[in-house]
């Protein structure tokens, strides 16, 4: 990959901004059969939790015209099989990894975080605090006391791990915006911030009149949500993260250079592709590629100068 797309996440230097996201590219190394993982920036694990889980009845994955909606349930080998059978080969990985942390408690996140920290070979920590598809554990993502108890709690375990909390683009419901979550996150001992995960959603076919997913409900990705995340980089960029120097993670709706462009512009330090690598397992280093072209038609050597750069008068 080009020398101008090289940038960092944390203190991690990155080969390119474009990373896969959780819960798309298997737990590990998956994809590395169908891409080569030496010219992305880096890989998030499936989301482990402390215990194994089977994840939600099928069929918990159909597309619709807005993109993909989905209610997978966290489907995961659990904290000590991961722990056992996969951590070990991250170090091997030939881009960075980024390990996912969800859980049902507080002592769950700790569960697996230690885990996570005492891994060789993942150097970054994602807190999920706002999967749409499980009963639980959600909350931690829309309650600024229980996010703050959480971040807090894990904080310490991550010694020498850095950590990232995902937050959700959605705060119906409560009288905090996903900006206000941003901060406390950050103000609790956050490193960093994936903004976002799935919108909450659901389909009917209107044949049989049933639910398209057997969970009812479920998380909508891909293009529909993009706008939606734009705008939240961009407010949490502006209002601090900028001044703070704390990097955000931007997720939601890459399928083209142009949506990583806008996302690197809001503000993103780097960019997530999840639903796009379904449609294209090639993706990720279809858009790493674009935004190489990108910067360059800019007049700039190096993405990391266009981090924030959305030109706004006055």
């Amino acid at each position: 990959m080009p020398e101008s797309l090289r940038t960092e996440l944390c203190g991690v230097p990155l080969r390119t901004p474009v990373l896969l996201a959780a819960g798309t590219a298997g737990t590990l190394d998956e994809t590395a059969e169908i891409l080569d993982l030496s010219r992305i920036g880096g890989v998030v694990t499936k989301s482990i939790t402390r215990q194994a889980r089977d994840g939600n009845p099928e069929p918990r994955i159909t597309w619709t015209r807005a993109g993909m909606l989905n209610a997978i349930g966290l489907a995961n080998p659990g904290v000590d099989a991961f722990a056992e059978q996969v951590a070990p080969r991250a170090g091997a990985m030939p881009c960075p990894v980024i390990g996912s942390i969800a859980g049902f408690s507080i002592e769950d996140y700790v569960a697996v975080a230690g885990a996570m920290e005492a891994a060789e070979g993942i150097p970054i920590a994602e807190l999920n605090v706002s999967c749409p598809n499980v009963h639980g554990g959600v909350e931690f993502g829309a309650d600024l006391g229980a996010l703050s108890e959480l971040v807090r709690a894990v904080r310490p375990v991550l010694a020498s791990t850095k950590l990232l909390v995902k937050l959700s683009p959605i705060t119906v419901g409560t009288p905090h915006t996903p900006a206000d979550l941003a901060r406390v996150a950050a103000d609790s001992g956050a490193d960093g911030l994936t903004l976002c995960n799935t919108i909450p959603a659901m389909g009917i076919d209107v044949r049989t009149r049933r639910p398209l997913l057997a969970n009812v409900t479920g998380g909508l990705s891909g293009p529909a949500v993009h706008p939606v995340v734009v705008k939240i980089v961009h407010d949490v960029h502006r209002r601090f993260a900028r001044e703070a120097g704390l990097p955000i993670v931007a997720a939601g709706g890459v399928t083209r250079w142009q949506d990583a462009a806008e996302f690197i512009l809001a503000g993103a330090s780097a960019v997530q592709v999840g639903a796009g690598t379904f449609a294209d397992p090639k993706a990720a280093e279809k858009i790493a590629r674009g935004l190489a072209k990108w910067v360059r038609d800019q007049g700039h050597t190096a993405v990391v100068d266009l981090v924030g750069a959305v030109a706004i008068d006055g």
